[in-house]
C-alpha cells in the first residue's frame, strides 16, 4: 500500500514539474510576442518631423559631444586622483597602526609579525582595489565616449 502511495506521488510530482515548464515556455512565449507587438505598433506613431534636422543643429549637436567627452576626461582624471588619495591613505593609516604595535611590543614579538603583515596585506589589497576602480573609471569614460561618437556619427549622415 505504501509503494503505491509513493508511485502517485512521483507521478504527482512528474506531471507537477512537466505543467511548470509548460507554464515557463508560455509566459516566456507571451511576453515575446506581446514586446513584438508593442515595439510594431509604435513604429507607425513615430514622430518623424526631427529626422529632417538642419545643419546648425548637427554641428551644435557636434560641438555638445566635443563638450561632453571633455568634460568626461576631465571628470575621470578627477577620480583617479581621488582613488590614488584614497589608496595612500589606507596605506598611511596601515602604516601608523604597524608603527604604534611596533612600539608597544618586544622585537620579535607574534604581535608585532602580525601587524607588519596586516600592513602588507592591506597596502596590497590598497593597489588591487585602486587598480579595479580606476579601470572601472577608464571603462565608463570609454564608454560615454563610444556612445558620444555613436551619437554623432547617426547624426552627421
Amino acid at each position: 500500500m505504501l509503494d503505491q502511495e509513493k508511485l502517485y506521488s512521483m507521478k504527482l510530482n512528474f506531471f507537477k514539474n512537466r505543467l511548470s515548464t509548460v507554464g515557463h515556455w508560455i509566459a516566456t512565449t507571451l511576453f515575446c510576442v506581446s514586446a513584438i507587438a508593442f515595439v510594431w505598433q509604435g513604429a507607425p506613431f513615430s514622430n518623424n518631423t526631427a529626422i529632417a534636422a538642419s545643419t546648425a543643429s548637427l554641428v551644435a549637436a557636434a560641438d555638445v559631444g566635443d563638450k561632453v567627452v571633455e568634460k568626461t576626461s576631465e571628470d575621470a582624471g578627477r577620480a583617479k586622483n581621488f582613488i590614488e588619495d584614497t589608496a595612500d591613505k589606507v596605506k598611511r593609516t596601515a602604516n601608523k597602526n604597524t608603527a604604534k604595535v611596533d612600539r608597544a611590543t618586544d622585537d620579535g614579538s607574534l604581535i608585532e609579525r602580525k601587524a607588519k603583515s596586516d600592513r602588507a596585506t592591506i597596502e596590497k589589497r590598497a593597489d588591487e582595489d585602486a587598480a579595479r576602480t580606476k579601470k572601472a573609471v577608464d571603462n565608463t569614460k570609454n564608454l560615454v565616449e563610444r556612445t558620444v561618437d555613436g551619437i554623432k556619427d547617426a547624426l552627421s549622415d
